[in-house]
């Protein structure tokens, strides 16, 4: 296969012209002095139907078919694979070179993504958390919908240690979700499902339909050119597991993606991937011995040279406007390595 998918349909054309020549001028200019010989990688979780408050950074499929038209205009979008294999081998870096990621597997890149991906013929590859595909949803998920259903009030949650939080607007409850999450986050697992399961028998409601990717669905991806990568098994933050348990989580993930594909996965994303916090000089070593080829951060900045191939950079872009989603792809590759 080529860097990209066989397109299925045409360029919509949303971006406008000057915009495309400045991004690529200024990139091609960038390329052969402080950017020369690197690539950045963006890295989204989901898309929408529609926009969703609650879910303000997660694009809908009207933001996300924009920015892939962008990326297939103005950059050298790569798989993921050859990307490491020019690392690896030294061969030059294309200028304006982009890779295109997704953390946790959801069927929203399937049912979604996948049909702009093909539309613009653009790679990309999905880190998958192998427990929760064709089961279950991700516990991030199920503290938003339980919030979003909890009756006006206020959440008293100060007998778990988490305090209080008031429900009374839109805002309010974005600010629960947001510290509920951040709070739980890194909670020891038994203790994080306390506080789930607070959330839903106090919500009273049953949950939504799941979220998350089936096994057809991830076979579907893998054919349709679609790399899947490995994401641990439950997606825990691995700093806060002993040794054994990180260790199974990357290597189980691994051996559970390969049983669905009938193939090796050699890629690998470390779950919410802040360096020294989630993970640690420990969990490089255990996915280098799982047998993976390379690895991925959340840290902000390009890919370079010079960089441990088992702690490779990768971010979300914010911008709504094309102009500064492309600026600051730009600014990422000149910045170069996270700082």
């Amino acid at each position: 296969m080529n860097d990209t998918l066989q397109l299925t349909g045409r360029h919509t054309g949303q971006i406008p012209r000057l915009t495309v020549a400045l991004i690529r001028a200024l990139g091609n200019t960038l390329a052969a002095g402080p950017a020369a010989d690197r690539l950045c990688i963006v890295n989204y979780h989901r898309v929408l139907p529609v926009h969703n408050p609650l879910l303000a950074s997660e694009p809908d499929v009207a933001a996300f078919s924009w920015q892939m038209e962008l990326l297939a205009r103005c950059f050298h979008v790569m798989p993921l694979r050859k990307a490491m294999a020019h690392l690896q081998s030294g061969e030059p870096i294309p200028p304006r070179s982009v890779c295109i990621t997704f953390d946790d597997g959801y069927r929203s890149i399937h049912d979604l993504a996948l049909p702009v991906l093909r539309r613009f013929g653009l790679p990309a590859t999905v880190f998958v958390t192998s427990g929760h595909v064709g089961k279950g949803n991700m516990w991030n998920d199920r503290i938003i919908e339980a919030v979003q259903m909890l009756p006006d009030g206020l959440l008293d949650l100060s007998d778990l240690g988490l305090g209080t939080f008031s429900l009374h607007s839109l805002d309010d409850r974005m600010a629960a979700i947001g510290l509920l999450t951040e709070r739980s986050k890194y909670l020891p697992p038994a203790e994080r499902s306390n506080v789930i399961e607070r959330l839903v028998t106090l919500a009273g409601a049953t949950m939504t339909p799941e979220l998350m990717l089936t096994q057809d669905m991830v076979r579907n991806l893998d054919r349709s050119g679609i790399e899947i990568g490995a994401h641990t098994v439950t997606h825990p933050i691995l700093t806060s597991l002993d040794d054994a348990s990180a260790r199974a989580e990357i290597s189980t993930g691994k051996e559970e993606l390969e049983a669905i594909l009938g193939k090796p996965v050699r890629l690998f994303a470390y779950p919410n991937g802040k360096v020294g916090m989630d993970f640690d000089h420990r969990h490089v070593a255990m996915v280098r011995e799982a047998g993976f080829d390379a690895a991925f951060t959340t840290a902000v900045g390009a890919i370079t040279r010079d960089q441990d191939h088992f702690q490779l950079p990768r971010s979300r872009p914010w911008d709504s406007s094309p102009l500064m989603f492309g600026l600051r792809l730009l600014r990422w590759l000149v910045q170069g390595r996270p700082q």
